[in-house]
């Protein structure tokens, strides 16, 4: 699943790098204003798709979703690399889009598959992954295509591809799985995500059911997942919308949101200074990114190591031996800050440019990174803890602020940083990165209050 939001983002993040490159390979030329619908239908639908992909992945199952959307994935890869013309190309960046944006279903996997105490360092993985696919394609992009051709961009989009595939056929199974009516073969299956809505303490109940047998027709498809109607199409394509009233997701997204709107920023200005007086990178601004990368390393590592230990110091500390979900969010403070940190350090070393400030732009850019690895992971796991099924949809709005967010920065930051400097602009950011930051606190002192007030929708959505 980990490799699966990598290849999804290289994708995504690898093309507009290689842009400037672009305008004088693709024939006929493009001016450069339209050639840069590339990046933005791409990520905004890459976003937006979840909303189609999440409730799919309920109804019918992981497995099937993941494996389809993987081909899809695929088939559009070659398209990107095949396509003659523009309006071709562009077609098939739509549907890689659509096609990579069911990452999003990887948390919902980890939070079956892993009990409590692993899910942090299982979720630190994932997204350090995803963060990664973006700074990587924008290290390689500009010289795949300067040195093969910026379809060979797309090619190598279709190894990872279909590597991913290979892996989810092998290694991902159904986290869905109904093993009672799989067994038992005589009551309705259950809908929606009713089946994770219990702990695996729970499942010992199931095991029992394994000593009656398997029905006599267990066909392949049956296997992998295929053909199991498990809800109601509407009621799931609302849910994610109906999660907004959940004050975590709120917390979630605009931590996240916001977080994002830095990398894009830092993303988006970061080669442009660097290739400008007093710098003049040249063709090597795409190395700008790998501060980004070390960051990722950084942040993944810390939060590999802290996630799940905050948990079981705090469980041992209770008389009852139980964490409450609440206990993960001091975690996020030292990315929140190293995000904020990092963005003015950026901001006020591009307003200052002198004969090594580059190195202050590749360190504020790769503290930000640490805290795009480090806040997401430990907020993802507080909506699994809090909200339990219902974190999927959760995290389908998160993606979709990601994603809107992610388009509407590339509108108006460079022509914000050409008016009015580097310094206010990157200071707003890192002001809302802390201000958002700090709704951890009140969720830290009230979440369990909330979590009982709001009890009733939880249990009506579990049950539904």
């Amino acid at each position: 699943m980990a490799w699966h939001a990598f290849a999804a983002d290289f994708a995504s993040g690898a093309v507009a790098p290689a842009l400037p490159i672009m305008a004088y390979q693709i024939i006929p030329p493009q001016p450069f204003p339209t050639l840069t619908k590339l990046v933005s239908v791409n990520v905004l639908i890459f976003g937006c798709s979840n909303i189609i992909w999440v409730p799919l992945s309920n109804i019918f199952g992981r497995r099937p979703v993941l494996l389809l959307s993987m081909v899809f994935f695929t088939f559009a890869s070659v398209w990107c690399g095949l396509a003659s013309s523009f309006d071709s190309l562009l077609a098939a960046r739509a549907v890689q889009g659509m096609a990579g944006a069911v990452y999003t279903v990887a948390p919902t996997v980890i939070a079956e598959v892993f009990f409590l105490h692993e899910r942090g360092r299982a979720m630190a993985i994932y997204t350090a992954f995803l963060a990664a696919g973006p700074y990587a394609g924008g290290i390689s992009g500009s010289y795949i295509a300067s040195s093969f051709g910026y379809q060979y961009i797309f090619w190598i989009s279709t190894a990872f591809a279909v590597w991913s595939l290979l892996m989810q056929y092998l290694l991902v199974p159904e986290t869905l799985f109904d093993r009672e009516q799989q067994v038992l073969g005589d009551s309705p299956p259950l809908s929606g995500e009713d089946g994770i809505a219990q702990e695996k303490s729970q499942i010992s109940t199931v095991e029992r059911a394994a000593g009656s047998g398997v029905p006599a027709r267990y066909t392949y498809i049956q296997s992998l997942g295929f053909g199991r109607y498990r809800g109601h199409w509407l009621r799931h394509s609302l849910a994610p919308w109906l999660s907004l009233r959940l004050p975590g997701t709120w917390m979630v997204v605009l931590q996240y949101g916001a977080l994002v709107g830095g990398v894009v920023s830092t993303a988006t200005v970061g080669p442009m200074f660097l290739a400008a007086p007093p710098y003049l990178w040249g063709s090597s601004v795409g190395l700008f990114n790998l501060g980004g990368l070390v960051g990722v390393a950084i942040g993944a590592l810390f939060t590999f190591l802290t996630a799940d230990y905050m948990i079981k110091w705090r469980a041992k500390k209770e008389q009852h031996g139980i964490s409450e979900p609440e206990t993960r969010l001091p975690i996020l403070m030292p990315g929140i800050f190293l995000g904020t940190i990092g963005l003015w350090t950026f901001g006020f070393c591009a307003a200052n440019p002198s004969a090594h400030g580059w190195a202050g732009l590749i360190v504020g850019s790769g503290m930000h990174a640490a805290g795009l690895t480090m806040v997401p992971s430990i907020g993802f796991n507080y909506l699994i803890e809090a909200y339990g099924a219902l974190s999927g949809d959760c995290f389908t709005m998160a993606s979709v602020a990601r994603s809107v967010v992610g388009l509407a920065w590339t509108y108006f930051t460079a022509e914000w940083i050409m008016s009015a400097g580097a310094a206010l602009p990157f200071g707003v950011f890192g002001m809302l990165t802390a201000v958002f930051g700090l709704l951890a606190v009140p969720l830290y002192f009230s979440g369990k209050r909330s979590r009982i007030a709001i009890a009733g929708f939880v249990s009506e959505r579990h049950g539904s």
